[in-house]
């Protein structure tokens, strides 16, 4: 496959989980395939996140011409706490469970040869400038305040409990995974009292589903924020009002279409900072366990550099 852009200094960083079973072939190819376009690669494989993080935190401190992930949404979590605010681009070859982000950096989720030349594209073209969520909380044991970053969707409610169940699943693998999740968690649906506030304006309401979106989707190709937009300096606050779970089943399948929007007892608010609060909930970003309400979020305007085809 030939180069189409000069040789770079590329770190990639392989999820750890995807040293086994299908995808544990595809972060060596992946490497394989970058140093045969002729750019200088550093392949970063460790037992587990805490010390891939470890890994990937020293080596972007080195300024590379970029860092990619190899996986799914939370290696994209991974790599976005890495190199918001900076000028390192982040990369990524989809090979998890959702591929959300990938999905809506226009990124072929389905297709490893199509995602590497489009990763080799965009090296060439130079990286395109999205949006990044900032998310602060206090530490309930320490009392310190603590900060991370997310990339595509945040998760505040029946969508962050199903995430929970989800990620405590070895199979099946692929997104319905998450829909199994969602099917036995809805037994138990029940609506939380919420407070937000958003750019300053409070809402009190009951709601089974609070959810922010920088990107599109979450899940697996649920749709949830359809009108959200990358690189618009907004956050999209999807409220979904209390619903019986026979109501829940009927909308359901209209949310991987984006039309679950037309419902009355869906809303859908637009703000630059957003505070969560409710008992019980842990949320959840790029679909990794951030911490239990309250939690503040703020949008900051090109906070990332990624490798994608420009909008």
């Amino acid at each position: 496959m030939p180069a189409t852009s000069r040789p770079k200094r590329i770190v990639v960083a392989i999820n750890p989980s995807a040293s086994f079973g299908a995808t544990r072939e595809v972060g060596p190819a992946i490497v394989q395939t970058l140093r045969a376009m002729g750019h200088e690669v550093t392949s970063l494989t460790e037992p587990d996140f805490e010390q891939l993080l470890a890994s990937a935190r020293a080596a972007v401190r080195k300024r590379p011409d970029a860092l990619v992930v190899v996986g799914g949404d939370g290696m994209v979590n991974l790599g976005a706490n890495l190199v918001a605010g900076t000028k390192v681009p982040l990369g990524l070859i989809p090979s998890g469970t959702g591929n959300d982000m990938a999905r809506g950096l226009g990124i072929p989720h389905e297709d490893t040869e199509a995602a590497i030349r489009t990763l080799d594209a965009a090296l060439a073209a130079g990286p395109r400038t999205i949006d990044a969520g900032r998310i602060s909380w206090t530490d309930a044991a320490t009392g310190t305040r603590e900060q991370r970053w997310f990339a595509c969707a945040l998760s505040a409610g029946f969508d962050a409990i199903v995430n929970e169940r989800a990620n405590a699943m070895r199979h099946p693998k692929g997104p319905s995974r998450y829909i199994l999740a969602l099917l036995a968690e809805l037994v138990k649906l029940k609506p939380f009292a919420y407070r937000l506030t958003l750019d300053g304006r409070v809402i009190e309401t009951k709601a089974v589903l609070v959810a922010l979106g920088n990107a599109v989707s979450l899940g697996g190709g649920m749709k949830i924020t359809p009108d959200a937009q990358l690189d618009d300096g907004l956050l999209d606050v999807l409220i979904v009002q209390p619903l019986s779970r026979i109501n829940f089943l009927r909308i359901f399948p209209s949310v991987f279409k984006g039309t679950h929007v037309t419902d009355p007892r869906v809303r859908i608010e637009r703000a630059k900072r957003v505070r969560i609060e409710a008992d019980g909930i842990v949320a959840y970003g790029d679909g990794e366990r951030i911490a239990p309400l309250p939690i503040d979020v703020e949008v900051v305007p090109g906070a990332l550099r990624v490798l994608a085809p420009q909008a």
